[in-house]
């Protein structure tokens, strides 16, 4: 009986969204154009998106032109290795996926979250599948109201949505509001962000593996200071996963 009840709520389900497909037609996340299914992009823009994957550095996940090996690093991390434990992204960060991020950040499309969500987890599987706790990178409290939301928190309960490990949604606090990260260089953004992460009390991560979600992965300044708080809080594990990363030699 129960299978026989099931079976017309399926039906009424597949009906319902059949209709509202027949109404408002899925559009691709990047263009607009009429697609077949919600949450997707057209064969064009999918093309168009440079997709990170293997060879990379070991560490902070940067391609290499050729394959280096499994353990490879890129010459930053050698000369000055990160304060978190590897870090990885979806896609590279230039004119063709540059719309994606601003459009979630900026622009309240917030209904890409699931597909970038449904991305980031298989990006991250790696770093997912032995963490313990996710963590958005947070706003200050003045940007959080102004915006409404945080891009990196639903970015993080979307991966949760895929499958991913729970969110620790405020434990991190930005304590100070800092200037826009935009145009300055590798130094600057890290002095600029110096000091302005702190983790809330009454809140452990001692023993923790933790991945920090974000949207973009630039030089890394504001991740790196994020797990430098960790660390000190004693996190075993800091890993990083973002939507998108900038290259070097790619638009920035």
């Amino acid at each position: 009986m129960v299978f026989l009840a099931a079976r017309p709520a399926r039906w009424l389900r597949r009906s319902a969204a059949g209709l509202v497909d027949l109404l408002l037609p899925p559009r691709c996340l990047a263009c607009g154009t009429a697609i077949g299914r919600e949450g997707e992009l057209c064969p064009a823009c999918w093309r168009g998106i440079v997709f990170l994957g293997a060879p990379l550095c070991a560490c902070c996940g940067l391609p290499f032109p050729y394959e280096a090996g499994a353990e490879a690093l890129c010459g930053a991390c050698i000369a000055d290795p990160p304060a978190y434990d590897r870090a990885r992204a979806v896609f590279r960060y230039d004119e063709r996926s540059r719309g994606l991020v601003l459009a979630l950040k900026h622009g309240d499309r917030t209904h890409g979250a699931p597909a970038f969500g449904r991305w980031m987890r298989r990006a991250g599987a790696e770093l997912l599948a032995e963490a313990d706790l996710m963590m958005p990178v947070p706003l200050h409290w003045t940007r959080l109201f102004a915006r409404r939301y945080n891009q990196a928190g639903l970015l993080a309960h979307a991966i949760r949505a895929a499958g991913g490990p729970p969110v620790a949604a405020d434990w991190l606090r930005r304590r100070r509001r800092t200037p826009s990260q935009g145009h300055r260089n590798r130094t600057a953004r890290a002095d600029n962000v110096r000091g302005a992460f702190t983790l809330r009390q009454g809140r452990s991560v001692a023993g923790a593996r933790i991945v920090l979600v974000d949207d973009v992965f630039t030089t890394g300044a504001t991740v790196a200071e994020c797990a430098r708080v960790l660390r000190r809080a004693g996190a075993r594990r800091i890993d990083v996963l973002t939507l998108a990363r900038v290259v070097r030699g790619g638009a920035e």
